[in-house]
């Protein structure tokens, strides 16, 4: 689903499903415990998601803060300038989300927290070394990294979970792909202290299905 040339209707089909298969697996569920968790039920706080794809979690993430009233300032930057435009149109109105096309260190800020899901496994070591530098520098609250847990049994099982939701072949392919692309819970603090951060400094804790929050926070 990252090829350059890759059809825009196509690539809206593999995002429309690709999103069930987030709703299925509980994608969001950790953002929304991370942010229950640094900001509480009182307070207003901006938050960039970064590779929105088709917005699913950003959506989550403003009706989760309008059942709480809590103000949201949120935005999300994605590469594919496809996305763009799909994750807009499935937004209802009145959902005040900014959606843009870009590199995330470009963004106007700052962002009380930066996150993003499912984005990291598809970085090169350097990329995450840059996002992970970039977070800790310019996230005035904290930031947050959900990502896939390399595991036998996700990497097996997901293609029989994906034939089931009856969703597109890139899906299913891309899916397999990307977990074994991911890290393992103990393989994190390695790629933390890389990135230059002390051990410690961020919490990675497992969640499930497979997946895996790195998680930082802190009052600026």
């Amino acid at each position: 689903m990252d090829a350059a040339n890759l059809d825009v209707a196509v690539y809206g089909q593999v995002l429309h499903d690709l999103a069930r298969v987030n709703r299925w697996t509980f994608t969001a569920r950790p953002v929304l415990a991370f942010l229950a968790r640094a900001v509480g039920d009182a307070g207003g706080f901006s938050m960039l998601d970064v590779g929105f794809g088709h917005g699913d979690t950003l959506r989550a993430v403003a009706r989760w803060a309008t059942r709480r009233g809590i103000a949201a300032r949120l935005a999300g930057v994605d590469l594919n300038p496809a996305s763009e435009d799909l994750a807009r149109g499935a937004t209802p109105e009145g959902m005040d989300i900014s959606y843009a096309t870009g590199d995330y260190a470009d963004q106007d800020g700052p962002f009380d927290f930066i996150v993003s899901s499912q984005v990291a496994h598809h970085m090169s070591d350097a990329q995450l070394d840059r996002f992970v530098q970039h977070m800790e520098h310019t996230a005035r609250r904290g930031w947050m990294i959900g990502d896939l847990h390399r595991h036998r049994f996700a990497y097996h099982g997901f293609p029989l979970l994906a034939r089931a939701m009856g969703v597109h072949r890139i899906v299913r392919e891309d899916g397999q792909l990307s977990i074994a692309r991911s890290l393992r819970p103990g393989e994190w603090p390695d790629a933390l202290a890389r990135a230059g951060l002390a051990q410690g400094t961020a919490c990675v804790e497992r969640r499930f299905p497979f997946r895996i929050s790195v998680e930082r926070t802190y009052g600026r």
